[in-house]
């Protein structure tokens, strides 16, 4: 990161550190490298792709000064994109179910953007939001843009997403690491981050394997049966075709991790490692941790750290009483 003083929040986004999980990896053949995401301005990796959807809208003449600017969040791609308009000066509105933590809707809030949350399906539980709860809030956010000629950020579908990672984050850790990476492991939500990272990696080495992470009880992306789509990992696994995962994004292989694994794994990274994430950074070392005791022994796998565990504490995730 530059040394200078800079104009706006928005510009500190990016060239966030890698360290290695050494105390989780203690004993094991091999070696974890974690990027740390939630060091970004608002605390996720989401901020990267709120920047380049919103850079590349305004270049290529789809969004206007003052338009409005809406789009579905679990809460991580609504704060990046709170954080980037109000330096830009366009009114934000972010859609959200009811079944993500309610830090993340503060927090958008508090960042100027206005929230509107969507009640989860009927019978789905608070925390486990599902494709069909996704379903819902894309209504929402399709209605909103259609009444308010609102530029629809679309995270699941604009090339931005990709692009955040393919030249930022994976050009990052590949110049951090030296070029010493074996695999590369993510759990996916809008399939950005792989997608972006999987064409960057494998540009830069063709035999470098990239593996994608999914919940256990709802493996869709893998071809194999869903037999619950509540599950507990906020911000991906919803069960739905991702038009950003495609032939230039190779797929090495799924691993499926269970709600307890993920969240063990993010308890570990805070009390073990001194890294406070949520629950898909705990998915990630879990499966990373996996892959060292199997396929990838002996191999330097890199994940990232998602977002900060600050937008979970109403949540089981950590403690509630001290």
């Amino acid at each position: 990161m530059s040394g200078k003083i800079l104009n706006h929040a928005y510009e500190a986004i990016g060239q966030t550190p890698v360290v290695r999980l050494s105390r989780l990896t203690a004993g094991l053949d091999g070696e974890i490298y974690a990027k740390l995401e939630y060091l970004n301005p608002g605390f996720s990796k989401k901020d990267r792709a709120a920047r380049a959807i919103i850079e590349e809208a305004e270049a290529g003449g789809l969004l206007s000064p003052g338009q409005t600017v809406v789009e579905l969040t679990s809460g991580n791609m609504g704060t990046g994109l709170a954080i980037v308009c109000a330096a830009k000066g366009y009114p934000f509105v972010a859609v959200m179910s009811k079944g993500n933590s309610i830090e993340r809707a503060r927090m958008m809030k508090a960042l100027g953007a206005e929230v509107i949350l969507v009640d989860q399906a009927p019978g789905a539980l608070e925390g486990q939001v599902s494709g069909e709860d996704l379903r819902l809030v894309e209504l929402v956010t399709e209605r909103i843009a259609l009444e308010r000629n609102a530029f629809r950020a679309d995270q699941f579908n604009r090339m931005g997403s990709v692009h955040a990672h393919q030249y930022g984050t994976a050009q990052e850790a590949w110049e951090q690491t030296d070029g010493q990476i074996d695999a590369f492991v993510d759990f996916v939500g809008s399939g950005g981050t792989f997608g972006g990272c999987a064409r960057a990696f494998k540009a830069l080495k063709p035999d470098i394997r990239c593996y994608v992470v999914e919940p256990f009880t709802a493996p869709f992306l893998a071809g194999r049966e869903v037999t619950n789509a509540n599950h507990r990992i906020q911000g991906g696994g919803y069960s739905m075709p991702l038009s950003l995962l495609d032939d230039s994004s190779p797929i090495e292989d799924f691993v499926q991790i269970s709600d307890e694994r993920a969240i063990q794994a993010a308890r570990d990274l805070a009390s073990k490692e001194g890294i406070f994430a949520g629950f898909s950074s705990g998915a990630n070392a879990a499966a990373a941790l996996q892959l060292l005791k199997g396929n990838e022994r002996g191999s330097r796998i890199l994940i990232t750290i998602n977002d900060s565990g600050l937008k979970y504490l109403s949540t089981d995730l950590f403690a509630s009483e001290v």
